[in-house]
């Protein structure tokens, strides 16, 4: 059930928008709303408190509320927010690819900048300058504060790459789990029976730790016991060579492009013909997969489409009101040059 000053706080929005209140006028009072709706003044005091704060109204003390002037000079071009955590990251894929042609067809603008555009913005500068934001979540715990804030104030948001489950907010991501078992699958089909699954980081991301589930899915549904737990913290480039010798490893299902090139980096130095003796597989089909040596077997994520449904999915929710679902895209394996099929010893 809906609580009560939201009740309010959306008839009075309505009536803004619609032009039943027109910017200038007078906004009904706490009391008059008190006794319109039948409840206390900490509860309509609360609706106008929430009104200023999207910027719908402006309060002054001795005189009451007014419909921002503001309101009737609004532009016409909808603004969208494209959130990311760095520039030119190359463990990132292009998304604007599928984004800018949903945005141009729904004559939305877009602006595309990374974290340190937050260092000057707050939560209601954003919702001031923009109707909607796509945010990259590199980190589950990074602006929390600020996107509570936010989707407080309602303001449509469409999180990339994780589920963040502190909040209600629609995700757009791949099938990180899936990717997993198709990595770990294709090297099971091709023989390989000691397969590791190398981490970049020893806290690892939501996305890494599906990718991960999806490895020990595959293992288990093939019924092959060795497998490398997230506590083995001997599971990870600097101490490669050590691990792969001790467990007799064929194959590595690395947590990204960016780890599993490191990994055939330093297998090279230490002696490893790639891929006769061990195979090697990434995630996320980066440009630099392919130019390696060898080429890179990877698990392809679609960021055209990943862009493409984020777009839609937040213009969907600023012209109709109504959040949409979280999504998951499919992923796709590429073979390359950096696998091989084991061969059988009598």
């Amino acid at each position: 059930m809906e609580p009560l000053y939201k009740t309010i706080l959306n008839d009075l929005k309505d009536k803004i928008t619609n032009g039943t209140l027109i910017p200038g006028s007078q906004v009904p009072t706490e009391k008059e709303l008190s006794d319109t709706y039948g409840v206390s003044r900490i509860t309509s005091k609360r609706a106008l408190t929430e009104l200023e704060q999207l910027g719908m109204i402006e309060r002054t003390r001795g005189k009451g509320s007014f419909v921002k002037e503001v309101l009737s000079e609004k532009k016409q071009t909808k603004r969208l927010l494209f959130l990311l955590p760095f520039s030119n990251d190359l463990s990132l894929g292009n998304f604007s690819e599928g984004l800018l042609p949903v945005v141009q067809k729904e004559q939305f603008e877009v602006m595309m900048t990374n974290f340190d555009f937050l260092t000057n913005h707050q939560a209601n500068d954003i919702s001031q300058e923009f109707d909607g934001m796509i945010y990259y979540a590199d980190d589950e715990s990074q602006h929390l504060d600020l996107l509570f804030d936010l989707s407080f104030q309602q303001f449509p948001i469409v999180v990339l790459d994780k589920q963040l489950h502190d909040l209600n907010l629609p995700a757009v991501l791949s099938d990180n789990l899936a990717g997993g078992k198709a990595a770990c699958d294709y090297l099971i089909e091709n023989g390989h029976k000691q397969i590791a699954y190398i981490f970049g980081n020893l806290h690892p991301p939501q996305s890494t730790r599906q990718r991960y589930l999806g490895y020990i899915r595959s293992l288990k549904e093939h019924q092959i016991s060795f497998h490398t737990t997230l506590e083995d913290k001997m599971a990870n480039p600097k101490n490669l060579l050590a691990y792969v010798a001790k467990n007799e490893v064929t194959a590595l299902v690395c947590e990204n492009d960016l780890v599993a090139i490191e990994a055939m980096r330093i297998l090279k130095q230490g002696g490893y013909q790639l891929p006769e003796q061990l195979s090697v597989i990434g995630f996320d089909d980066i440009q630099a997969a392919s130019l390696v040596d060898p080429a890179l077997t990877t698990i392809s994520q679609n960021f055209k489409e990943i862009g493409a449904l984020a777009g839609q999915a937040l213009i969907d929710w600023i012209n109709t009101g109504q959040q949409p679902d979280s999504q998951k895209v499919e992923v796709t394996l590429i073979t390359r040059n950096s696998t091989k099929e084991q061969p059988i010893h009598d």
